[in-house]
C-alpha cells in the first residue's frame, strides 16, 4: 500500500498554542447544531446533547470536533447570522468548559460568526465557501491567525446542485486551491487545510473522479481533509440510505488515507479511528 507524501508538506498546525501533528492522520467528529442536517443522527440542536456527543467522540479518539449551526445540505434553508450564532456560541462555550483540551473547529462561511466563535474558545474555521460567500472571511482569518479549512464549492447550499458542471473537475478544483491559497498567503495566513468538497456542487461520479486523483493534491504541500461521511456518493451508488452507509464510508475513508488524506471528517469516530490505526500499521510494517 503506497503512502503518498510530499517532502515539504505541512503537517503541523497551531491551534491557539496547541500543536496538531498531522503526520499521522487525524479524525474530526461532526456535531450538527441544526434541526435539518442530512444525517438525522448527527443533529444535536440542544446544548446538553451536543456536549454529550462531544464527550463520546473524544473518548472514541476524535482529535478535532467540528461544530456547525448552518445546515449545508443541498437545498437547506438560509438562516440569519444571529440565529447561527445563537445555535453555535453556547455550545462552543459549554464544550470548552466540559473538555478544556478539546480542539474545536467551527463550520461557517460567515466572518462575523467565525470571529465570535474564535473569541468564545474555538480553534479552527471550516469554510465551505472558501471565502467566496463573505468577502471579509480571508482578512478575518489573517487577523485571528487560526487554522483555516479551505473547501471547494460553487454557489451556495441553495444553488450548488445546479452548478455541478465542469470541463475537467480535477483541474478546476486544483486551480481554485492554487488561487485561493495564494490570496491567503499574501494576507499572512499560516495554517491552511484543503478540502475538495465532496458532494458540494459535485455529482457522485464527479466525486469519485476527484477521489481517484486525490493524491495529486499533495503537490500543493498542504494538509488534505476528506469529508465523505454517509454522503450520496456512497449511499446512492450502493442503493441504500444514509443510515446504512457506515460500511461504505469506512471503505472510502480508507481509500482516502492511502492517497494522502490527513483529516477524516466523520459522523462515526470509532470506525474512522480504527481505519486510521489499521492504515498506520500497514505503513510501519513495510
Amino acid at each position: 500500500m503506497a503512502k503518498y507524501t510530499v517532502f515539504n508538506k505541512k503537517v503541523t498546525l497551531n491551534a491557539g498554542g496547541k500543536l496538531i501533528d498531522l503526520s499521522t492522520p487525524k479524525v474530526m467528529g461532526i456535531i450538527n447544531l441544526t434541526p435539518d442536517s442530512f444525517y438525522a443522527d448527527s443533529r444535536k440542536p440542544l446544548v446538553e446533547g451536543a456536549v454529550q456527543q462531544a464527550g463520546k467522540m473524544l473518548v472514541e479518539g476524535a482529535a478535532l470536533l467540528d461544530l456547525g449551526a448552518y445546515s449545508s445540505r443541498p437545498g437547506a434553508d438560509d438562516i440569519s447570522v444571529q440565529e447561527e450564532m445563537d445555535r453555535l456560541l453556547p455550545v462552543v462555550e459549554a464544550v470548552i468548559a466540559a473538555y478544556p483540551d478539546a480542539i474545536l473547529s467551527v463550520d461557517t462561511f460567515r466572518a462575523a460568526v467565525a470571529e465570535a466563535a474564535i473569541k468564545t474558545g474555538a480553534h479552527f474555521i471550516n469554510d465551505i465557501s472558501g471565502g467566496q460567500l463573505d468577502a471579509a472571511m480571508f482578512a478575518t482569518i489573517a487577523r485571528l491567525q487560526v487554522p483555516y479549512i479551505l473547501m471547494h464549492m460553487k454557489g451556495n447550499p441553495q444553488t450548488m446542485q445546479q452548478l455541478a458542471t465542469y470541463d475537467d473537475i480535477f483541474s478546476e478544483v486544483y486551480d481554485y486551491f492554487t488561487d485561493r491559497y495564494h490570496q491567503l498567503k499574501q494576507l499572512g495566513v499560516n495554517d491552511v487545510i484543503i478540502d475538495p468538497g465532496f458532494g458540494f456542487a459535485k455529482k457522485p461520479e464527479q466525486g469519485y473522479r476527484l477521489m481517484s486523483r486525490l493524491q495529486e493534491f499533495n503537490q500543493l504541500a498542504l494538509p488534505i481533509l476528506v469529508g465523505i461521511s454517509r454522503k450520496k456518493m456512497i449511499h446512492g451508488l450502493l442503493n441504500i440510505t444514509a443510515d446504512e452507509a457506515l460500511n461504505g464510508t469506512t471503505a472510502l475513508n480508507t481509500i482516502a488515507l492511502t492517497k494522502g488524506a490527513n483529516i477524516l471528517r466523520v459522523h462515526d469516530v470509532k470506525e474512522a479511528v480504527e481505519a486510521v490505526r489499521i492504515f498506520e500499521a500497514c505503513q510501519t510494517s513495510v
